[in-house]
C-alpha cells in the first residue's frame, strides 16, 4: 500500500432549465410542480469506498516498462500505480500510455524505465467522495483512473467502469421525473382540450428532445474518428492514436468497420504475448465485428451497451453503415452528466 504526495480537487457547476408549455409561459401547475420536485434536494449518492474497489497494482518508479506490461497482463488491469525511493506515491502508467509513449515513440521496453513515460502527481479522491464527484473529476481530467486515498495511504486504483452505474442511475432517475412533468403539463394541457394524437405534439416533442437524446446530440459533424487498415501494422496504428490523442482507432474496409483497435489490445495482445509492433498487422489482434451504435442511438442506451459489456470506446455509424465517430467512456459518461444536469441540476 503506498502513501500519498497530494493534488488538489474541483467540482462541476450547472444551472436549472425552464421548461416552457407550448404558448411559450410555464404555467402555475407545471411551475408548482417543478418547484416542488427541486425542492427534494440532491439524492444521497454512494461513497467511493462502497464501489467494491480493487487493490491497485503498484510497483517502483524505476521498473521496466516491459516488467510493468506483464505485471499489468497478469493482472488484466489497465493501470498501475508508481512509488519513488520513498514510497511515495509519485506516477501513474495506463495503457493509453504505453500506446502513445512507448509503442508510437517505438522505445526499447526492456531498458526504459517507467519513469520516462507515467504520468506524475496523479489526481486522486480520497474514500468518502461520493462516486458522481469522482466521476465528474474524471470526466473533467479526461482521465479514466483516479488513486483512492484512506487515512493518507492510497488502499485503490478507481475506474471510470465503476463509476457508470450511477451515471446510468441518475440519466434513468431524471428520465422518471420527465416522465412525471410530462404528466403533469399533459394533465394541464388537456383541461385547455388540446389535440395530442399527432406525432409532432408538444408532449412528444418534450419528450424526445429532452428525456431521449440521442448520440447525434453529442457528435459534432468535425468528431474525429482514427481509422487504420487491417494490413497497417501496430506501429502504424499507435502512432495515429499518438498523433490525435485517442486511445483507440477503427479498423474500415471501404469506410465501413471490420475491427477495433484499442491501447488495451495493445497491451495484452501484443506486448504481453512478446509480437513485435513494427511488423505486427492490425487484423492479427483488433476486435473483429466491434458492437455498433448508430447516430440515433439513445444516449442511455449506448450508455448501458458500454456498461455491461465492459466497452470502453462504441464506434458510431450513419443510416449507411459508414463510421462517423467513436465515443469513449469519457465522452459519453460527459454527455450523460451534461443532459442531467441543465434538467434536474439537483437529481
Amino acid at each position: 500500500m503506498s502513501r500519498l504526495g497530494g493534488r488538489k480537487t474541483e467540482a462541476m457547476s450547472s444551472q436549472a432549465r425552464k421548461k416552457t408549455s407550448d404558448n411559450g409561459t410555464v404555467s402555475d401547475s407545471t411551475q408548482k410542480f417543478l418547484t416542488s420536485s427541486r425542492s427534494m434536494g440532491p439524492t444521497r449518492d454512494r461513497t467511493v469506498k462502497r464501489l467494491r474497489l480493487s487493490k491497485a497494482l503498484t510497483v517502483p518508479e524505476t521498473t521496466t516498462i516491459y516488467e510493468a506490461c506483464r505485471r499489468m497482463a497478469a493482472r488484466r488491469v489497465d493501470a498501475l500505480l508508481l512509488t519513488d525511493s520513498n514510497a511515495l506515491l509519485c506516477g501513474i502508467l495506463t495503457d493509453k500510455d504505453i500506446a502513445t509513449r512507448v509503442i508510437a515513440r517505438e522505445l526499447n521496453l526492456e531498458e526504459t524505465p517507467v519513469s520516462k513515460v507515467m504520468t506524475r502527481n496523479p489526481v486522486f479522491v480520497l474514500s468518502d467522495t461520493s462516486a458522481v464527484e469522482s466521476l465528474q473529476k474524471m470526466v473533467q481530467g479526461k482521465f479514466r483512473h483516479l488513486p483512492v486515498v484512506e487515512n493518507g495511504e492510497v488502499i485503490a486504483l478507481l475506474d471510470i467502469a465503476k463509476c457508470l452505474y450511477d451515471a446510468i442511475a441518475r440519466m434513468e432517475r431524471a428520465a422518471e421525473k420527465g416522465k412525471a412533468i410530462v404528466a403533469a403539463v399533459e394533465g394541464v394541457e388537456k383541461n385547455r382540450v388540446l389535440s395530442f394524437s399527432g406525432p409532432n405534439s408538444f408532449i412528444e416533442t418534450l419528450w424526445e428532445h429532452m428525456f431521449r437524446p440521442s448520440l447525434s446530440k453529442v457528435i459534432s459533424e468535425h468528431s474525429k474518428i482514427i481509422t487504420v487498415s487491417p494490413t497497417d501494422t501496430v506501429v502504424m496504428a499507435a502512432k495515429k492514436m499518438h498523433q490525435y490523442r485517442f486511445s483507440c482507432a477503427i479498423v474500415t474496409v471501404e469506410n465501413k468497420p471490420q475491427g477495433i483497435l484499442t491501447s488495451k489490445d495493445i497491451l495484452m495482445r501484443v506486448i504481453a504475448e512478446k509480437l513485435p509492433p513494427e511488423c505486427t498487422l492490425v487484423e492479427k489482434v483488433m476486435t473483429r465485428n466491434p458492437e455498433c451504435a448508430t447516430v440515433d442511438t439513445p444516449i442511455v442506451v449506448a450508455l448501458h451497451t458500454m456498461h455491461d459489456n465492459k466497452f470502453l470506446h462504441l464506434p458510431v455509424v450513419d443510416r449507411e453503415g459508414y463510421a462517423v465517430a467513436v465515443v469513449d467512456v469519457i465522452h459519453i459518461t460527459h454527455a450523460v452528466l451534461a443532459t442531467v444536469s441543465q434538467l434536474f441540476p439537483f437529481s
